[in-house]
């Protein structure tokens, strides 16, 4: 298990527990809780100075509280810092149930009050996305950011697309898979002095670059609009002359979307590649997920149902739909007023005829 630096943890394997001690005999730092639960880029979270270097029995409700206050001093949302909430109340969750810990001090601390709007969804409109697309057809995999914008795919599991998961002549795209960021450890021993593994010139990966989804909801069949259907058929045969150009270099791992020699996207390259086609397509600037909002936002104003929503956009409970209200009611409620000006306004006076004799 991961150590905190510069300090020693009892690597004893006892069978009482003790104050400051759990079950197995080993004192775990906070840090560790994370990674063995989270195990992607979220674990950081409980890696932050304040938090990471105490050991789980000593962790209280009132450093995390800290840990919020000064997310939001520093710049972030009430949102954000509730989502760090729930991820590290998950991590500690699960530190309980392996009974690392008596208590979870998370599930007593008092998370951060989101006020209204404050996580409202801020979807993209028609003549944005027209033209985010229009852009995107100037670059490579421009069927990617076609699939985010009107379908909705998380940024895991449209780069975790296999050609196995799209079937083009009955209009159906499976997901079963995403991909994560990847995890590296030193292969020099850390001679090379980098700070990070990542840079380390003889680094070692040491997480699969894929990873099964995370529910039965985002294990799911989406059908495909037929212009979807025609550029994927497009981008396909772009991929298989890239392969031929490519020769003996290219890696023929069955991605969807690949480098110029077959290999998976990294997620970061992915988002700041997005970043540019913002930036170039002259839209506002927004996340990655916004393009998700886009599109469940079209859906609902479609009036598809909400259930059959929640099966396209991979979401488990309901109050998912819930934060996109405050947009399909007023546009609603729009379409209903034109409706009753038209209905109601009352018959237009007829002209009298005898006063023209």
């Amino acid at each position: 298990m991961p150590r905190a630096s510069g300090r020693r943890w009892s690597n004893s394997r006892g069978t009482t527990r003790g104050r400051g001690r759990a079950r197995s005999g080993r004192r775990w730092p906070a840090s560790a809780a994370a990674q063995l639960v989270l195990g992607q880029h979220r674990s950081g979270l409980l890696q932050r100075p304040g938090i990471g270097a105490h050991r789980l029995d000593k962790l209280e409700p009132e450093h995390l509280e800290r840990l919020y206050a000064k997310m939001q001093r520093n710049g972030s949302r009430a949102a954000t810092a509730h989502q760090a909430h729930r991820t590290i109340r998950t991590a500690l969750g699960e530190a309980h149930r392996r009974k690392r810990i008596t208590s979870n001090p998370a599930a007593i601390a008092r998370p951060p009050r989101i006020d209204e709007g404050d996580d409202e969804v801020e979807p993209y409109s028609v003549a944005d996305v027209q033209r985010i697309l229009t852009e995107a057809k100037k670059r490579r995999n421009s069927a990617r950011w076609a699939i985010a914008l009107a379908l909705g795919l998380r940024q895991g599991e449209t780069l975790g697309l296999m050609w196995t998961d799209v079937d083009l002549d009955r209009g159906v795209l499976r997901v079963r898979r995403g991909r994560v960021r990847p995890k590296y450890e030193h292969g020099c021993g850390g001679a090379c002095r980098r700070k990070h593994a990542g840079y380390c010139p003889e680094r070692r990966q040491v997480r699969p670059t894929v990873a099964n989804t995370k529910s039965k909801a985002g294990r799911r069949s989406i059908g495909l609009p037929d212009q979807l259907v025609e550029l994927l058929r497009e981008h396909k045969r772009q991929q298989d002359a890239e392969r031929a150009n490519a020769r003996q270099l290219w890696e023929d791992c069955g991605w969807v979307f690949a480098s110029e020699t077959g290999r998976p996207l990294n997620p970061n390259t992915d988002y700041h590649r997005w970043k540019a086609l913002l930036s170039a397509a002259g839209v506002r600037e927004a996340r990655l997920h916004d393009a998700r909002h886009t599109a469940a936002t079209v859906l609902l104003l479609l009036g598809v149902p909400e259930r059959a929503v929640m099966g396209i956009m991979g979401w488990s409970t309901t109050a998912m739909a819930a934060r996109y209200q405050h947009i399909t009611e007023a546009v609603r409620r729009d379409i209903a007023s034109r409706v009753g000006g038209l209905l109601w306004a009352g018959p237009e006076p007829r002209p009298d005829l005898r006063d023209e004799e």
